[in-house]
């Protein structure tokens, strides 16, 4: 083990700290990217699952109400939560998804929302989920934990990934005190401020999925045995087909950096120099291992920014985003951006679908969302143009099916089918 840190801290004393040339991308911001850099099928797959979150956030909302009812009046005050601004009505948006949500009205003309009997089984079934699927949560809180400077995070900022951890819904006042071998609640100063801390080190899990997939374990020691130190292990590379140009331009840095070696993200970082090339492959690594824990494996990236001093990484952490697309793909659609790690989808399909997201699937399909792409339509003229042209079409549906299109457009625009459909459910009342 000794010889393992001698080697690390010799490493860094010989490592060159100028910092990187940008490649990949000439733009500091997001919305400046040119159109042909855009992947529409992540596009369309963003859109796809903030329709869920949405969904999920009431249907929750009204799991906590005593009688599962709710005055519609009420849910005014969520509307930043669901992302439905004025002067959409939040009526109107409930009566867009009739298999989910039921409307009454009592005596006195007040609106309800309730939860129908699809949505209550559907619910049963996610909490089932969650709870056969909560000791591999408690593995991806522990490993986080574990990649953390001081082996500790606050548990505000942790409870930002809870739905994308497949967290229940207790899990800051009952789930955390679940698994008191792994971490526990202090507080380590009078502020009120409460942090998750480590409790024991696993060797087991300090060993990064890319190294699980390359079955990168040394000759002769144990997985209980693993020290994490540095890495030479390459970073899965998925571009879309119109970069074709992109290696005759830039393939000679991606194949440096790709034979660079870095730090485990479990290893220790405070050593590193911000800006150094080890400091950000090491960062890269971090937000690899980070999404690879997720259910969709996207995260919103404002929530990746809480963590720039727990986990080390860059305060311009979306340039590095941008950087490596070939790694990650960034999406601009909303008002909250989110990354992917391009690795883990074909298309707008996430390849290996853990059982929460099959549920979050089935959901979906109750929203009526099909995303069924017939073919794809491109301009004659798009490739002189420098745009893209797609245009995503899909089957003809019902009337609450989900229409994406991606035009040829600087910014991409996007109707909510529950805010357009001009169908509407029957309210009953109450008698």
């Amino acid at each position: 083990m000794r010889f393992g840190f001698i080697a690390i801290n010799s490493w860094r004393k010989n490592c060159c700290y100028s910092h990187f040339e940008r490649w990949m991308t000439t733009s500091k911001r997001v919305q400046d990217r040119s159109k042909k850099k855009r992947v529409h099928e992540l596009e369309a797959a963003t859109e796809k699952w903030k329709i869920t979150s949405k969904i999920v956030f009431l249907i929750e909302l009204l799991e906590q109400e005593p009688e599962i009812v709710i005055p519609v009046r009420s849910l005014s005050h969520y509307r930043k939560q669901i992302s439905l601004p004025k002067p959409h009505r939040i009526s109107d948006f409930l009566r867009k998804t009739p298999k989910l949500f039921e409307l009454y009205k009592d005596r006195n003309g007040v609106l309800w929302c309730g939860l129908t009997q699809k949505a209550e089984v559907l619910m049963e079934e996610h909490k089932r989920v969650i709870e056969e699927n909560e000791d591999k949560a408690a593995e991806y809180v522990t490993r986080l934990l574990m990649m953390s400077v001081d082996k500790r995070v606050q548990l505000d900022k942790i409870a930002h990934f809870r739905r994308d951890f497949g967290l229940p819904m207790d899990f800051r006042t009952h789930w955390v005190h679940k698994y008191p071998q792994l971490f526990r609640v202090v507080k380590p100063s009078l502020d009120d401020v409460e942090f998750l801390e480590l409790v024991s080190w696993n060797s087991e899990w300090a060993i990064t999925e890319i190294e699980k997939k390359n079955k990168m374990i040394l000759e002769g020691v144990t997985e209980t045995e693993h020290t994490p130190g540095l890495l030479s292990l390459p970073f899965p590379l998925k571009f879309p087909a119109n970069f074709k140009r992109v290696h005759s331009y830039y393939g000679e840095k991606i194949k440096m950096f790709q034979e660079r070696t870095y730090l485990s993200p479990y290893a220790d970082a405070k050593g590193l120099k911000p800006g150094s090339l080890e400091f950000d492959k090491r960062a890269v690594a971090v937000m690899h291992e980070l999404l690879s824990f997720t259910v969709e494996k996207r995260l919103v990236t404002d929530h990746l920014t809480h963590f720039r001093w727990e986990l080390v990484m860059p305060q311009k952490l979306m340039r590095l985003l941008l950087k490596h697309c070939g790694i990650f793909y960034v999406s601009e659609r909303g008002k909250r951006f989110s990354v992917f790690l391009t690795e883990a989808y074909e298309g707008s399909e996430l390849i290996e679908k853990s059982p929460l997201f099959l549920w979050r699937e089935k959901l979906l399909s109750l929203v009526g969302y099909r995303g069924r792409k017939k073919k794809f339509e491109a301009d004659s003229d798009s490739d002189e143009e420098g745009g893209d042209g797609l245009r995503l079409l899909q089957s003809d549906s019902d009337v609450e099916d989900l229409n994406v299109e991606l035009e040829q457009q600087d910014t991409l625009e996007y109707k909510d089918p529950l805010l357009e459909d001009d169908s509407e459910m029957d309210v009953r009342g109450i008698s």
